[in-house]
């Protein structure tokens, strides 16, 4: 008996030794924490942070979620799933040609043609969405369709470029509404090359429907179409209510053109999406008119009230959080077309250069915001349990933003390595 006492007191004393050790281990939850607050420390003081386990509904780490900050390019989350959400996933832009006139035997056009925009933001050159985006509606496959649809030998009469789709600012709020090259483009209905003088990107168009309508003049021109009178008339207008429609192009679908902006972070498209909203949905192609269709939408359909008076994130008037972020993160994850416009940790876009070689690549996506003084991240991370983790970090008044965002990605990496 002595013995079985001696043995049965053993077993107890190493079942509670090992009870003792399982207590003793720190949880998952704190390991990761113990690893995100020295990143959030080198940081700053202005920084906060919020990543929620969505297959749990856990919070995983908290630091000042609701504290409103500059969001910068964190802003063409809100302009880019409201697009999808309010013009779906097929949504197209069309550039057209329309006529007032009749076309005679011979083939001659006797009137005007009008190139009227519609808020396409690839419409170019072939080189140049080639360069630039990889694809686009361009003035080659327009005028191609024009001869296919009239077969038109010359025109008399002259052309005319319309861009009233859209007012006449060519800025963003950040600029005065006036040209700059930190919008990526110049902002209008009808704009060709994104609103550049070459592909190098470097100036800007004076006058971009008086350019687009002089590029078709040049394609028609190079397709053997003659233009008849001296001199052929080329000038910026709007196209009468009772034009005949001859020809069209579209643009990608908006699948593709919020990948065009989300991955690249892409000014230009961001603030042209957004006076797309608004010229479909907000009654006038405006950046005002767009940004109170996203500020209703995210009302709505989130229940958050951030802070935005455009679609790009340049201005220094927009605000919200991070858990105004995390929340509409949250409900946009089903939406591939939306998870797959974000940059992928080590492989592309704005991420291509962070994350490499880690867990982290390949198992995080998301979008970059960057200004002078501010550095963000947020978006999803695939965990090492299997869980996604969703998650929003915002760091402002900062000296040096690019040290910030390589600290931020460290910690996307420490979330892709959760495993809770």
């Amino acid at each position: 008996m002595r013995v079985f006492f001696g043995t049965l007191g053993a077993i107890l004393a190493l079942l509670a030794g090992t009870a003792a050790t399982a207590v003793a281990q720190p949880s998952a939850q704190a390991t990761l924490q113990k690893s995100l607050n020295p990143l959030m420390g080198d940081i700053g003081s202005s920084a906060s942070a919020y990543a929620v386990d969505m297959s749990t509904g856990q919070a995983l780490y908290s630091v000042a979620p609701t504290t409103g900050r500059l969001p910068a390019s964190l802003e063409k989350i809100y302009t880019t799933s409201t697009a999808l959400l309010r013009l779906g996933p097929t949504a197209t832009f069309t550039t057209s040609i329309f006529g007032v006139g009749s076309r005679n035997p011979s083939g001659v056009w006797d009137g005007t043609l009008y190139l009227r925009g519609g808020g396409d933001p690839t419409f170019g050159a072939v080189g140049f969405d080639h360069v630039w985006y990889g694809t686009g509606a361009t003035m080659r496959g327009l005028i191609g369709a024009l001869n296919k649809a009239t077969g038109i030998t010359a025109v008399q009469g002259g052309i005319v470029g319309d861009q009233s789709y859209f007012d006449g600012l060519r800025g963003t709020p950040a600029t005065g509404y006036a040209p700059n090259l930190e919008v990526e483009g110049e902002l209008g209905g009808l704009t060709y090359d994104g609103g550049f003088t070459s592909i190098h990107g470097t100036a800007l168009q004076s006058h971009p429907a008086l350019y687009a309508a002089q590029q078709l003049a040049g394609g028609l021109r190079a397709e053997g179409v003659r233009l008849l009178g001296t001199p052929f008339s080329i000038k910026a207008g709007r196209t009468p209510a009772g034009a005949t429609l001859l020809a069209s192009v579209s643009s990608p679908p908006l699948s593709t053109l919020i990948a065009l902006t989300n991955t690249p972070s892409n000014n230009y498209f961001a603030e042209t999406l957004l006076k797309d909203v608004g010229a479909q949905l907000g009654g006038a192609g405006t950046t005002a008119a767009g940004a109170a269709v996203v500020r209703s939408e995210l009302q709505s359909k989130f229940g958050i009230t951030p802070r935005l008076n455009d679609g790009s994130g340049l201005s220094r008037y927009d605000s919200t959080s991070p858990s105004q972020i995390v929340t509409v993160l949250e409900a946009m994850a089903t939406n591939r077309a939306f998870v797959n416009s974000l940059a992928v940790g080590g492989e592309t876009g704005t991420l291509q250069d962070e994350m490499n070689d880690t867990i982290g690549q390949g198992n995080c996506r998301g979008k970059t915001g960057t200004l002078h003084d501010v550095a963000n991240l947020a978006g999803y991370c695939r965990a090492r349990n299997g869980h996604t983790i969703v998650f929003a970090f915002m760091a402002n008044r900062l000296g040096d933003p690019d040290y910030v965002h390589e600290i931020e990605a460290r910690m996307a990496v420490a979330l892709a390595g959760y495993d809770g």
